[in-house]
């Protein structure tokens, strides 16, 4: 039987410490510190087979800002390398207590060694590329509100107020046409109003050009399937469609909803205690933040498509349905009307809109796993 020595990688940006674990005779050994490259890391990996009569060797890292490339270059040369999820792997008080490179190395090898962790799925290099643009126009989205909200407030400690009403009505073209005729006494006011207002327009500028480019991307076979099904949801677009694939990778690795839908991290904790039974504590947001909000804002979308009620719809959605099959036609109706009406009794409840909208974007979550994995009868 050949034995196999476990490796565990504590990567940082500019060096590595290694640790190797011999799981048989419950020894650590041959810990380094090196410069970040995969050509050292493939050097270490080497010198410890061999040393160890051509050992199999099995090394793995924490998932974090250092991405996926050392695994995919490692797996790619034939190397066993794996990710781990930071939130599955086990630690004790020790591991907590002392926090360095070698203890953390020492971790993580004796971690790969138990499997006392879950595995970070790697995507694929198209799929790796199309995420770094739905991230991309996250990031923009972010700068973009960022601006708006720094002007409002430049023109609210000014006293100067949007006449035209509530903040629905901000940011249409009368709004834009109001603020060409905002006027300061100040040349100084003049010059940062003016710089607000052109910051606004270039971060806007720049969301709709990656909203196109997403709208590009709709086509790529890989994804294009996925997306003419998910679209078929009301309340879910392009952007939202190809951001929701693009960010799950492979929706099959979830083996039901309810896994899915904790992956998203829209699902209530709890604390029990003895024999009491605590109450759900708020939702758990360990998933992917821009995941959770985009479903969230689309099950706000889908309570917002009045034509539901009526048993209509609009036509960008019948445009949307043109030409798919109908039994998922069918399964896409039928999730929009739950959400909407769930959404609906939530708030006759009394229950807080955003709670309302966390909880349908749950559900919509186990909508969309069911498309996309064909659990739709």
């Amino acid at each position: 039987m050949e034995s196999i020595i476990y490796v565990g990688i504590d990567v940082h940006k500019d060096t590595y410490s290694l640790c190797s674990f011999d799981m048989q005779k419950d020894i650590f050994f041959s810990q380094h510190t090196i410069k970040a490259s995969t050509v050292n890391v493939v050097s270490y990996l080497k010198k410890i087979s061999e040393s160890n009569g051509n050992a199999i060797t099995v090394c793995g890292y924490e998932a974090g800002p250092t991405g996926y490339r050392l695994c995919l270059d490692l797996q790619q040369k034939g190397f066993n390398c794996v990710i781990m999820a930071p939130t599955s792997i086990a630690k004790t008080a020790k591991d907590k207590m002392l926090k360095t490179d070698k203890a953390d190395a020492q971790m993580l090898a004796r971690t790969l060694a138990y499997h006392s962790y879950k595995q970070v799925v790697l995507p694929t290099e198209n799929i790796l590329a199309i995420k770094e643009v739905v991230r991309l126009r996250s990031a923009v989205l972010k700068s973009c509100k960022k601006a708006k909200q720094n002007l409002l407030s430049f023109l609210l400690y000014h006293g100067i107020s949007y006449p035209g009403g509530g903040r629905e009505t901000y940011w249409t073209v009368k709004f834009f046409t109001w603020l060409k005729t905002v006027t300061f006494a100040s040349d100084y006011l003049t010059y940062c109003f003016e710089e607000y207002v052109s910051e606004v327009s270039r971060q806007i500028q720049r969301l709709d050009q990656l909203n196109a480019k997403l709208k590009e991307l709709e086509g790529d076979k890989e994804i294009s399937g996925g997306v003419k099904k998910l679209k078929c949801i009301s309340g879910i677009d392009t952007v939202t469609a190809v951001s929701l694939i693009a960010e799950t990778g492979d929706f099959n690795r979830f083996k039901s909803a309810k896994e899915f839908a904790s992956y998203t991290g829209l699902i209530p904790g709890r604390h029990d205690s003895g024999l009491s039974v605590g109450n759900s504590v708020g939702i758990t947001k360990q998933g992917n933040q821009n995941l959770r909000h985009l479903l969230v804002e689309s099950a706000k979308s889908i309570k917002r498509a009045t034509a539901l009620s009526h048993g209509q719809k609009s036509r960008r959605l019948l445009a949307r349905q043109e030409g798919m099959e109908s039994v998922i036609i069918n399964y896409a109706d039928r999730a929009a009307l739950r959400i909407k009406s769930r959404m609906r009794k939530l708030e006759l409840r009394g229950i807080n809109y955003n709670k309302a909208a966390v909880a349908c974007a749950r559900e919509l979550a186990c909508f969309a796993w069911g498309m996309m994995t064909n659990h739709i009868q």
